[in-house]
């Protein structure tokens, strides 16, 4: 493998990143053994965390960047060596495959390897490329596989690897995965050459319904395969469907509250509605006992102005006054007279 060009910065406020699950999963004062080490980024990062890491690289120049990290260092092919003769009596509370089994022409014999070494409650921790990304899927369905310098088709890799085959060649190896966690990536957003003007929505929108068509990196903790194993799987099974549940609650919590704060607007929206209308009638009463008023005053008014003598008499000057008062009044017309 390449070294320098796998070396890297761990962000480990990044959780979206294989590298700061990895060193979530592997977890603090562990006896490790990073496998693929590369430059010593990954070793770097656990022994802050108070890790004694051994490293064992196949490319020499990577592995002397690397050895101000690590308590050993081995230079050598694991699928070449004999891990056993290598590391004698040396067990390992973690065993790390960081990008590592899908360069491997047999993955499987690696991790059966591995597992020897383990100590007692030992684990193998792995970040593994998900070959059933949806940028990858659109990809072959418009015809193309074209290898990459990095990423899900880094031209490098040997073996390529789905949730199920991954879950397969554990299983194979004599290991069970009991901590499966996830990075993700948008369909458009790796070095897959896809754009979203190729496809229709609706071939996007089938492509999406799988929920693994996100995800980017599967990053795992396997522990042997004996009744310890099963024990621990059955409890990590318990703790994410606690955590599930945890989620959902919450969602539920908010969308409650959503819906009461909707219910109290409404309310509130009925009962100034209901208010405005009261409002309204009353008006609208008023209106029409107004005009009802005036009109008896015009029709009045032109009575007593049909009788010259009475022209001037205190009656009209009154009703005359009247009339006066109501040019303020919506609907107020005056009449017109001789």
């Amino acid at each position: 493998m390449d070294g320098p060009r796998y070396d890297t910065d761990v962000d480990l406020s990044n959780r979206n990143n294989s590298h700061t699950l990895m060193v979530e999963l592997v977890g603090g004062t562990k006896r490790v053994l990073d496998v693929g080490c590369a430059t010593g980024y990954l070793a770097e990062a656990l022994t802050e965390r108070g890790c004694s890491v051994s490293g064992l690289e196949f490319d020499a120049a990577a592995a002397e960047e690397a050895r101000p990290h690590l308590e050993r260092l081995v230079v050598g092919d694991i699928e070449t060596m004999d891990l056993a003769e290598t590391f004698g009596d040396e067990r390992f509370d973690v065993i790390v495959f960081g990008d590592v089994l899908e360069h491997l022409r047999d993955p499987l014999a690696a991790l059966r390897k591995a597992r020897a070494l383990l100590a007692d409650r030992g684990s193998v921790v792995a970040s593994i490329p998900n070959v059933a990304h949806g940028s990858v899927r659109l990809a072959l369905m418009a015809g193309r596989f074209d290898y990459q310098v990095l990423g899900l088709l880094d031209s490098t890799h040997i073996r390529f690897f789905t949730r199920s085959s991954i879950e397969d060649l554990f299983r194979e190896a004599g290991l069970v995965p009991i901590d499966v966690r996830r990075t993700t990536a948008g369909f458009f957003d790796t070095p897959v050459p896809v754009r979203e003007s190729e496809f229709p929505p609706e071939v996007v929108d089938a492509v999406m319904a799988d929920p693994e068509s996100a995800t980017y990196q599967f990053v795992l903790r396997a522990v042997p395969d004996d009744a310890d194993a099963a024990v621990a799987k059955l409890r990590a099974d318990a703790e994410a469907q606690r955590a599930q549940i945890a989620v959902l609650e919450r969602e539920l919590d908010e969308a409650r509250r959503t819906v009461q704060e909707l219910l109290s607007r409404a309310e509130d929206g009925e009962k100034r509605a209901d208010d405005l209308e009261s409002r309204l009638a009353g008006t609208s009463d008023e209106l029409d006992r107004a005009r009802t008023e005036l009109e008896g005053l015009q029709a009045h008014l032109k009575e007593l102005l049909a009788t010259r003598t009475m022209r001037w008499s205190h009656e009209v000057r009154s009703t005359y006054s009247k009339l006066r008062a109501w040019r303020g009044f919506p609907g107020f017309r005056p009449s017109r007279h001789g």
